[in-house]
C-alpha cells in the first residue's frame, strides 16, 4: 500500500514540475495523463479497502513524548471519498480545460499562461490528496495552508483588476482562518503531547471545547460560512474550470472534511457545541437561499449554492454528533454527491461563457437551441443537486433526512422541516433560472468587448451566428458527468456503509 499511497500523492507534484518545464502547448498533455495516473491509483486504493495507518517521524526535538510519529497516511472510508472526489474531479477538470483554455473562448480568450494555469492546478489536487489521506493536524495544516497559497494564484490568474482583488480577498479570508487551525494544532499539541486527530477527546472538558472552536472557526473561512462567506462569490472571477474544482473537490470541501475527521475520531464535543454548528449552518443555508434572489450572474449563484449546500454537510455532521450516524453518514455521501453535480453545473455554465461570452441571466434566452448538451447538463445538475431521484444528492439528503428523525430531541424535525424548506425554494428557483437561460426566443449575445473586459456590448449579428460551438473535449465532459451523476451513488453509499460512527 506504501507505494500507491506514495504515486496518488506524489504524481500530481512531479506532474506540475513536468508542466512548467514542458511549457505551454504540451502541459495540456502533461496534465491530463497526469490525473489520470492519479484518479486509477486512488481507485485501486479504494478497491482494496482494508482501514491502514501508517505514521514515521517522532521529532523529539519538540520536548514531548509521543508512541508514533507525526507524517504518514490514514486510509478509511472518509479519506477515500475525498481522495477518489478529489482526483476523478481533477481529471474532469483537466481535460475540459484543454478546450476551455482556448484563443475561440468568448469570455476568457487566452494564448499563453497555461502552463502556470496546470503548474497550480496539479499542486491544487495533490494538496487536495494530501489532506485527504493525512494521519495527524500537523500534517493536515502544512496542506491546507498549500491550498491557500494555490486558490489565490488561481483565482488571480487573468491578471486583472477583478481577479487580482478576488485573489487576494480570498487569501486573506482564508488565512485568517487558517491562524485558528494553527491555534487549535498548539493548544492540543502542547495539552497532550499528540497531533492525532483522537487527541482532541483527551482534552479536559472545557478545554475540548475550547480547541474545537478554534477548528470550527478555521473550518467555516474555509468552507465560506456565514459571516466568512464574502470571498467565495468574488472568486468566481477565476477560471471556470477552477471555480468548479474549487467548488466542488477543493478547498471549500476541506473545511467540512475537517470536521467530520475530528467528529470519526470521537472529539466528542458537548451537545451545546453541536447544536451551535447545525445553528449556524441553517442560518449560512437560508442567508445563502435569499441571496439567490440578487444575483444575475450563473457563476455567482452557483457559488451562494456552494455555501448552502457546505451548510447542509456541517449540519448533518451536527447531527451526527447529536447521535445520528445515518446523518454522519450522509454528510459524507453529501461532500461526495455534490461534488458531481456542481461540477456538471460549473462547467456547463461555463460552456455558457465560452459560447456567448456572458454569464448574465438577463443577457441569454434560448440556448437550448444552440447548446443542447449544455442545456441537459444544466438540468441534470439541477435535478441532482435538488434531489430528484435517483439523481446523485437523492441518496444523500435521503441519509440526512432520515438521520434528522433519529434524533430524540426536537432539534432534528426542525432541521428535517427546514432543510426540506430550503431544497424546495432552491429547486424552484433554479427551474426558473433554466428556463430563462434555455427556453423562449433566441436573445441577440450581449459579449464581451476584449478579453478580459466583461462589459456587455451588443452584437448586431444573431445569436445564432455569433455563438462559438464549445470544443468537443467541453462536451465530452459533460456528457460523462451525467452519466456519474446516475452512477455515483453505487459507489458513494459502498463507501460510507464502512464508516464506523463513535
Amino acid at each position: 500500500m506504501h507505494w500507491l499511497v506514495a504515486v496518488v500523492l506524489g504524481v500530481p507534484f512531479l506532474g506540475a514540475a513536468a508542466c512548467v518545464a514542458v511549457r505551454d502547448r504540451a502541459s495540456k498533455v502533461v496534465a491530463v495523463v497526469t490525473m489520470l495516473i492519479a484518479a486509477a491509483t486512488a481507485a485501486a486504493i479504494a478497491t482494496k479497502t482494508p482501514e491502514e495507518t501508517y505514521l514515521f517521524g517522532k521529532m523529539p526535538w519538540l520536548g514531548k513524548t509521543t508512541d508514533s510519529g507525526f507524517w504518514g497516511y490514514e486510509l478509511n472510508p472518509l479519506a477515500i471519498a475525498m481522495l477518489l472526489v478529489s482526483t476523478a474531479i481533477g481529471v474532469a477538470i483537466a481535460i475540459y480545460s484543454i478546450g476551455y483554455l482556448s484563443e475561440r473562448n468568448k469570455e476568457h480568450a487566452t494564448r499563453t499562461g497555461y502552463a502556470r494555469y496546470y503548474f497550480w492546478l496539479m499542486f491544487f489536487v495533490g494538496s487536495m490528496v494530501g489532506i485527504a489521506i493525512s494521519p495527524t493536524l500537523l500534517q493536515l495544516l502544512i496542506f491546507w495552508e498549500m491550498t491557500t497559497l494555490c486558490s489565490w494564484a488561481l483565482i488571480s490568474f487573468y491578471d486583472d483588476e477583478e481577479s487580482l482583488k478576488a485573489g487576494m480577498k480570498a487569501l486573506m479570508m482564508t488565512s485568517f482562518g487558517g491562524l485558528f487551525l494553527i491555534g487549535g494544532v498548539v493548544w492540543v499539541f502542547s495539552a497532550t503531547g499528540s497531533l492525532e486527530f483522537s487527541a482532541l477527546g483527551r482534552l479536559s472538558d472545557g478545554a475540548r471545547v475550547w480547541a474545537f472552536v478554534l477548528f470550527l472557526i478555521a473550518a467555516w473561512s474555509k468552507s465560506a460560512q456565514v459571516p466568512f462567506h464574502t470571498w467565495l462569490p468574488d472568486a468566481m472571477a477565476a477560471p471556470t474550470p477552477i471555480s468548479a474544482y474549487l467548488h466542488a473537490a477543493a478547498m471549500v470541501k476541506a473545511g467540512v472534511f475537517l470536521i467530520a475527521k475530528l467528529l470519526f475520531a470521537g472529539w466528542g464535543v458537548p451537545s451545546g457545541i453541536a447544536l451551535l454548528v447545525g445553528i449556524a449552518a441553517l442560518v449560512t443555508m437560508f442567508a445563502a437561499l435569499y441571496l439567490y434572489f440578487l444575483q444575475d450572474d450563473l457563476k455567482r449563484l452557483l457559488a451562494y449554492s456552494t455555501i448552502a449546500q457546505l451548510g447542509l454537510i456541517l449540519l448533518a455532521l451536527a447531527l451526527g454528533s447529536l447521535g445520528s450516524d445515518i446523518a454522519a453518514r450522509g454528510a459524507v455521501l453529501h461532500l461526495m454527491m455534490h461534488a458531481c453535480a456542481k461540477t456538471l453545473l460549473f462547467l456547463s455554465v461555463g460552456a455558457i461563457s465560452y459560447a456567448y461570452g456572458t454569464r448574465k441571466m438577463s443577457k441569454l434566452s434560448g440556448l437550448a437551441q444552440t447548446l443542447p448538451v449544455t442545456a441537459v447538463a444544466f438540468f441534470v445538475g439541477t435535478f441532482a443537486l435538488a434531489g430528484v431521484p435517483p439523481l446523485a444528492c437523492f441518496w444523500s439528503k435521503f441519509y440526512i433526512l432520515s438521520g434528522a428523525l433519529q434524533l430524540h430531541s426536537v432539534f432534528g424535525p426542525v432541521a428535517l422541516i427546514l432543510v426540506l424548506i430550503e431544497s424546495l425554494i432552491s429547486f424552484g428557483w433554479f427551474l426558473w433560472v433554466g428556463q430563462q437561460v434555455f427556453f423562449g426566443k433566441l436573445k441577440r449575445p450581449m459579449v464581451a468587448s476584449s478579453a478580459h473586459d466583461h462589459s456587455d456590448v451588443e452584437r448586431l449579428d444573431s445569436a445564432a451566428e455569433a455563438a462559438v460551438d464549445p470544443p468537443r473535449s467541453i462536451e465530452w465532459i459533460m456528457i460523462g458527468l451525467v452519466i456519474v451523476t446516475v452512477f455515483a451513488p453505487l459507489i458513494g453509499i459502498t463507501i460510507v456503509q464502512k464508516i464506523v460512527v463513535p
